[in-house]
């Protein structure tokens, strides 16, 4: 036997809620008429047989001989008792009409609060079924991680749709933390791949270093012509070590104790040592900006990446902006750290993969500079967000929490 669904449940519950008073009340009028009647049955009874004594009584007192003045009470008295008898029967029969008009209004109310009954349960069954099955829908697609569907609500009472609004809400939140979840093993993973390339760079690195710096001391020793192969060796040696530099600074987070940061003087001080001379910079710091708790070196690097990649997109000229601002939203302080550039611009694109480690349009770049700059701004509790326009420039932008709790996504804010 199919089991009953919620709905027919539900449809049940509440038919009885409407049913079940107007049976008892039903039965409570039919208990109090069958105990009433009986009483309006003997008084009839009483009556008629109170009328015949009487009678007998006025019989046997007529036949004998009396005054006028008795003769007419005993008239009155006749007359009286023959108005109560029609009274008596009249009250018999009305009580027993009333009864089965009774009855059948009892009847035809019980099923007139039925149908109405039936109505009422329907509408609110389908009205709380309906939607309490589709959020049911709702939280299998959540397990599933399937997107919410996006069709108009089916109709019912408000709370449904906070109800719907909140699970939209945590629905987001779900995916959001999945994908934060992801994102952290692709970077735990990515990690401890940089750190295992730096690693195996370093230690064929250090003898290579040794053995060109020798044979530079020997020069006067070597042939001419070799003169420039070992300048190639120095050269390429070189650029092996940064690289295992960026992989090993890419490879660990920023550790030790956190200090007071004053992100405009970091902003200024790694222009100055970042920039050339000969480009146009500006550095623009606000005048209420809060000192952060933070990493001094590792957010140093993380700017002078972003800076770097403005000086290569302005080569043919253009102009560097680094504008460093207060922030206040949701009951948070935050500090914006913003690099613009004039320069070539990024194409849309590839404007979503310039944090992804080994992305890179340089020729010989590793493609970690933001990476870098992205891993630290997020060990800081902090948010990364890029926009450019093709021909016209850059803007990167870091925004560090204050307390180092925020948001670790700039779609978040």
């Amino acid at each position: 036997m199919k089991r009953l669904g919620f709905r027919g449940r539900l449809f049940l519950i509440l038919l009885g809620f409407a049913l079940v008073p107007t049976i008892l009340i039903s039965l409570a009028w039919s208990m109090t008429g069958s105990l009433v009647l009986p009483y309006f049955g003997s008084a009839t009874a009483a009556w008629d047989s109170v009328a015949a004594t009487g009678e007998r009584a006025i019989d046997v007192a007529r036949a004998k001989p009396l005054a006028p003045p008795e003769r007419q009470l005993i008239d009155a008295h006749e007359a009286n008792l023959r108005e109560s008898v029609t009274m008596s029967r009249r009250a018999d029969f009305v009580s027993r009409l009333l009864a089965r008009r009774l009855a059948f209004g009892i009847l035809i109310a019980a099923l007139v609060i039925g149908f109405l009954g039936s109505r009422v349960a329907g509408h609110l069954s389908r009205n709380l079924s309906r939607p309490l099955q589709e959020l049911v829908g709702w939280t299998e697609r959540i397990g599933r991680s399937e997107p919410l569907p996006t069709t108009p609500p089916r109709r019912g009472a408000p709370e449904f749709e906070v109800l719907r609004r909140r699970m939209r809400e945590m629905a987001s939140e779900l995916e959001l933390g999945r994908a934060r979840a992801l994102e952290a093993e692709r970077a735990s993973t990515l990690r401890e791949s940089a750190r295992q390339v730096a690693h195996e760079l370093k230690n064929p690195l250090t003898p290579i270093r040794f053995a060109v710096d020798r044979l530079r001391r020997d020069a006067d020793r070597i042939p001419p012509e070799l003169s420039e192969t070992i300048e190639v060796l120095a050269i390429e040696s070189a650029r092996l070590e940064e690289m295992a530099r960026s992989f090993a600074q890419f490879g660990r987070l920023p550790e030790g104790p956190r200090a007071e940061i004053d992100v405009g003087e970091l902003a200024r001080h790694t222009a100055r040592t970042t920039i050339p001379p000969e480009m146009e910079v500006v550095v623009d710091v606000g005048d209420d900006v809060p000192m952060i708790a933070g990493h001094h070196d590792a957010l140093a690097r993380a700017l002078s990446n972003v800076m770097l990649n403005a000086v290569d997109a302005c080569r043919d000229g253009g102009k560097v902006t680094v504008r460093v601002r207060r922030l206040n939203g949701n009951g948070r302080t935050a500090v914006e750290l913003a690099v613009l550039d004039t320069g070539c611009g990024i194409p849309p694109e590839k404007l979503a993969r310039i944090w992804d480690p080994y992305v890179t349009s340089k020729p010989g770049g590793t493609g970690l500079g933001l990476a870098i700059a992205r891993q630290t701004v997020l060990a800081h509790a902090g948010a990364v967000d890029a926009a450019s326009t093709p021909g016209a420039g850059t803007e990167i932008r870091f925004v560090l929490p204050v307390n180092g709790e925020g948001e670790r996504d700039a779609s978040a804010r």
